[in-house]
């Protein structure tokens, strides 16, 4: 997933309210009901064989290596309590969400100008309007160019174009993404 989705991703796990099991082979188990019961899909989420899965499940393997356990719990808390993350970017989508970027961003400016493109922190409330269309594209899968491109309007209009009071047609440049964190 690109960057966009990932922030997006953390910001509706916050929303658990149980904690993830702590061993190896519940975390399997939990993850292959979470896959409709196939073993098969989480070997292929996991990057490992089937038989390893099995062996996780019956608790013959407990310790997994340490890429597996990263790979094991990121796969795990992406599908825990699903219907906790869709409320939460739900509720985003109707009372907006907080976004904090450090990235190259401005627009090309006569020499000296202070609104030059350079690395920028921004720190922007996303609207209603605004924030629908971003997480209607997340929740469609949308391309992290798409989500990226979505998202570089949506903070020139709110950021450099004051919400649509000053600075009408101004091309906006949104690049070398250092980090992005959403608070939903």
């Amino acid at each position: 997933m690109d960057i966009i989705g990932d922030a997006i991703n953390r910001a509706a796990q916050q929303e658990a309210t149980q904690p993830l099991p702590k061993g190896a082979p519940a975390r399997m188990r939990h993850l292959v009901d979470a896959l409709g019961g196939k073993t098969s899909a989480a070997a292929e989420a996991l990057g490992i064989s089937q038989r390893t899965v099995e062996r996780y499940m019956r608790g013959q393997i407990r310790r997994p290596r340490p890429a597996l356990a990263a790979a094991l719990e990121a796969e795990l808390r992406r599908r825990w309590q699903p219907g906790l993350q869709r409320r939460a970017v739900n509720r985003a989508k109707q009372h907006g969400f907080t976004i904090e970027a450090r990235a190259s961003f401005g627009y090309d400016a006569p020499g000296g100008s202070t609104d030059e493109a350079r690395m920028r922190l921004i720190t922007q409330f996303i609207p209603p309007q605004t924030a629908t269309d971003l997480l209607n594209a997340y929740q469609q899968g949308t391309s992290g160019d798409d989500m990226k491109d979505k998202l570089a309007e949506a903070l020139a209009f709110h950021y450099f174009r004051d919400g649509g009071r000053r600075a009408h047609g101004l091309a906006v440049e949104f690049s070398h993404i250092d980090y992005i964190d959403v608070e939903l």
